[in-house]
């Protein structure tokens, strides 16, 4: 931990922290962001951000502080922001209330901000530090960061298997390979998610919502769909559920597309997209999408493990067996060589139910 950071800082930039959590679910397309307000080692005022086109966590806590603020330090997890978007600059709110210090996470890679925001505080006489608990801030925004410095979202794999690594039986029957509690977990991931991406195999196959249905839902993730023929059905479940769901195709095909619009589906045709699925997250990262939760079956989750587009697995494995018949986790080419293999670390690992869930991520 750098010197000029003491115990109080840590607790209380960890308490901000907690505080940004609370948006987990709703600030799409904005950063998760919580901030304290404190003096005299003890925090006076707190606030976060719920969701665009609200109050940011700075004004928040300001608000709360009130003549409070003045002279106090204000512990934020991300840097400032310095422009004008949906709500006014936070960085002119915290000189506005004549706070004395501002310490903040991680600078924010926005190219309207990127120590902008820092600037404009140490040019009003604030005294400005960073980097305390860099890295649990950077886990809690990994999509939004990632769209900022790759200009993609960050993908995450959610795959179900059995102690063999199969998937499914050879007949194509794989309800349900996991418990309650993990099919109730994977709600949650959904839930943070900012779209839910699977192939018009899994839709033709399973007919699945990949809607989030757990709790009291403020928002639905966008519903993706890649389909290169438009074979989508026009009374496909997934059309059916609230919130938007996009496709993208190659077809030019006028009566399908129509018969889909009809439905409340949005199209977009991207002709190279079964070869790219580079050019498809682009576009995503373009609509403003942070974290893709991809479910989709073993030819298209292989797929973007093949092409390094995979950020992170989300595995949950069912204490069953299911025999070298059943259908595999994912389809990879083969290898020669022991060394070819795609390593992985666990970063996480924990029992959901009678399941483990584990979460790795490229070595």
């Amino acid at each position: 931990m750098p010197a000029e950071f003491n115990a109080f800082d840590r607790l209380a930039m960890a308490r901000a922290l907690e505080l940004a959590e609370r948006g987990l679910a709703t600030t799409h397309p904005n950063p998760r962001v919580g901030c304290v307000i404190a003096r005299d080692g003890r925090i006076v005022a707190e606030g976060w951000h719920e969701r665009a086109g609200e109050v940011h966590a700075e004004v928040m806590a300001l608000g709360a502080a009130g003549a409070a603020a003045e002279g106090a330090s204000a512990y934020v997890t991300l840097e400032p922001c310095s422009h004008f978007g949906r709500t006014p600059p936070c960085a002119d709110a915290l000189i506005k209330a004549r706070v004395a210090r501002v310490v903040f996470a991680i600078e924010d890679p926005h190219p309207q901000v990127g120590g902008a925001g820092a600037l404009r505080l140490r040019q009003a006489g604030i005294e400005v530090a960073s980097g305390l608990l860099a890295r649990e801030a950077e886990e809690l925004n990994v999509g939004f960061l990632s769209r900022m410095r790759r200009l993609r979202p960050w993908v995450q794999i959610k795959l179900a298997m059995s102690l063999d690594g199969r998937t499914a039986l050879a007949n194509g029957r794989s309800r349900w390979i996991t418990g309650e509690a993990a099919r109730a977990d994977v709600q949650q991931w959904r839930a943070r998610s900012s779209a839910v991406l699977t192939g018009v195999g899994t839709v033709l196959a399973d007919d699945p919502r990949l809607d989030v249905r757990a709790g009291t839902v403020q928002r639905q993730p966008l519903r993706v769909v890649l389909d290169s023929r438009l074979r989508t059905p026009p009374g496909a479940r997934i059309l059916a559920g609230p919130g938007e769901v996009l496709l993208f195709t190659a077809s030019d095909e006028p009566v399908r597309r129509s018969a889909l619009e009809l439905q409340g589906a949005k199209i977009e045709r991207l002709t190279h997209m079964r070869e790219d699925l580079g050019q498809v997250l682009a576009r995503l990262a373009e609509l403003e999408i942070n974290e893709v939760m991809v479910e989709a079956g073993p030819t298209l989750a292989g797929a973007f493990v093949q092409a390094g587009l995979a950020d992170e697995l989300l595995l949950y494995i069912a204490p069953l067996l299911l025999g070298p018949q059943a259908r595999t986790l994912l389809q990879l080419p083969e290898l020669t060589d022991l060394a070819q293999g795609r390593r992985f670390t666990l970063t996480d690992s924990c029992a959901v139910g009678s399941d483990l869930r584990l979460r790795l991520r490229p070595a």
